[in-house]
């Protein structure tokens, strides 16, 4: 970090009351809907395009136990990707072939919200992803040694949010206390283990709600300054 941006985190910090030590020091982070944009949004263009009611298939998921077992089996890595998408596709009655990749097309990265993360990480604060997965390839893991201290993905554990395991794997590979750090989702329910735990949690809904959130929380600056866009 440079020497102008340590003293403005440090600015940040005294201005917010975390100089006397009530800052959180990890961040724990979800990926799908938090570090990109909106799954349900793709999801819904993926049912609009294949002619598929959404709101049929969110009512579904919701409530229909063969779904909810499809969905858990791959997020534990329990089925493969070309077996969750023969039976969810029978289930859906649309074809097999590129099932998933269709549902996820219109999702891309949410650039503020992985620069707050990238931001926070410069500055000191462990960070961790948590995120459970439907498959584990899609991530971009060239970024992963850049952001995060550490990295739990459901798919590869064989356990799931809100199991508290998850939870509990995040803040030892951030290397953090788990009362020292802030938990985000897009999802309240995954909020709930998080805050049993005594981590700050913090539901998504968009970045710029969240990231004035992380700044209070953390004690630093997680957007650009005035000065860095000045060249």
């Amino acid at each position: 970090m440079r020497a102008e941006e340590q003293t403005e985190s440090r600015a940040f910090a005294a201005s917010d009351g975390a100089a006397n030590g009530s800052a959180r020091t990890g961040l724990l982070i979800d990926w799908g809907g938090v570090l990109t944009s909106n799954l349900f949004a793709s999801f819904h263009a993926y049912c609009v395009q294949a002619e598929i009611d959404p709101q049929t298939l969110g009512e579904r998921f919701k409530a229909d136990p063969d779904f909810r077992t499809l969905l858990v089996a791959l997020e534990t890595g329990e089925l493969d990707e070309p077996a969750f998408e023969l039976r969810f596709a029978e289930l859906l009655e649309v074809e097999p072939q590129g099932l998933i990749d269709g549902l996820f097309a219109r999702v891309s990265p949410d650039l503020a919200m992985l620069d707050a993360v990238r931001r926070a990480h410069k500055a000191g604060v462990r960070t961790a992803l948590v995120s459970n997965s439907w498959g584990v390839h899609r991530y971009p893991s060239e970024l992963f040694q850049e952001v995060f201290d550490g990295v739990v993905i459901s798919g590869r554990e064989g356990i799931r949010k809100p199991a508290r395991r998850m939870y509990e794997l995040g803040a030892e590979r951030a290397g953090v206390r788990a009362e020292a750090c802030v938990y985000v989702d897009d999802l309240p329910f995954n909020l709930t283990p998080a805050e049993e735990m005594g981590m700050a949690t913090v539901h998504h809904t968009s970045a710029e709600t969240t990231i004035p959130e992380l700044e209070r929380l953390l004690g630093i600056a997680l957007r650009e300054t005035a000065s860095e866009g000045v060249s």
